[in-house]
């Protein structure tokens, strides 16, 4: 079990240099365009929590409102966004945790359209060695987390994204292998506690 995995949910506090206002603009409308124009991302992942530990799996984006994160064994977590809430099922602790999407700094990346104005507060943008790095929350909800997105500038991918709670811990994810534009099944963004298939197996 990864301690400090629960980052990946929740978190805030992170300030970046600024850029020119024009050129934080022309940045800020760039990521809106790629967001608002991406469908399916699958890619592998490397978490890295504030202590350290780490783990690795498979992340699945479907834009908009569908995201799953399968983590490989033996880290007992899956964590999947669909019908806009957010399941964690932690295999450890054999629980079941279900929150708002909207309430994750994650939700921000399944809008439909993105906008990062009006309920979305940008909080800094940063420009460096070929990478755009762009920090939100929702307006008025400082409290539930705060994102850093980084996003490789030619062309604009999305690379990793950095949580950091109200303690100061950051919760890194970054991703490798990237596909885009894949087919995916619809039922893979379907959660299904295990505790149920279990019971239903016991019973036959």
């Amino acid at each position: 079990m990864i301690t400090g995995r629960r980052s990946l949910l929740a978190a805030p506090a992170l300030l970046l240099p600024s850029m020119a206002l024009a050129q934080s603009n022309a940045a800020l409308a760039r990521v809106e365009a790629y967001f608002n124009g991406l469908t399916t991302l699958r890619a592998r992942f490397l978490q890295t929590a504030f202590n350290g530990a780490s783990a690795e799996g498979t992340a699945w984006i479907w834009r908009p409102s569908r995201m799953r994160f399968e983590y490989d064994p033996p880290e007992p977590t899956l964590l999947v966004a669909a019908d806009r809430q957010f399941f964690h099922w932690d295999g450890e602790l054999r629980q079941a945790t279900v929150v708002p999407l909207e309430s994750t700094p994650l939700g921000v990346l399944l809008r439909s359209p993105l906008r990062l104005s009006g309920d979305v507060t940008v909080a800094g943008v940063e420009r460096s060695g070929g990478f755009l790095r762009v920090t939100v929350f929702r307006t008025g909800h400082p409290a539930e987390g705060r994102i850093q997105l980084a996003l490789e500038e030619e062309p604009m991918l999305l690379r990793q994204w950095v949580v950091v709670d109200g303690q100061n811990r950051a919760t890194r994810v970054t991703l490798n292998q990237i596909q885009i534009g894949l087919r995916f099944d619809p039922f893979l963004f379907a959660f299904n506690d295990p505790r149920f298939r279990e019971a239903l197996e016991q019973g036959r």
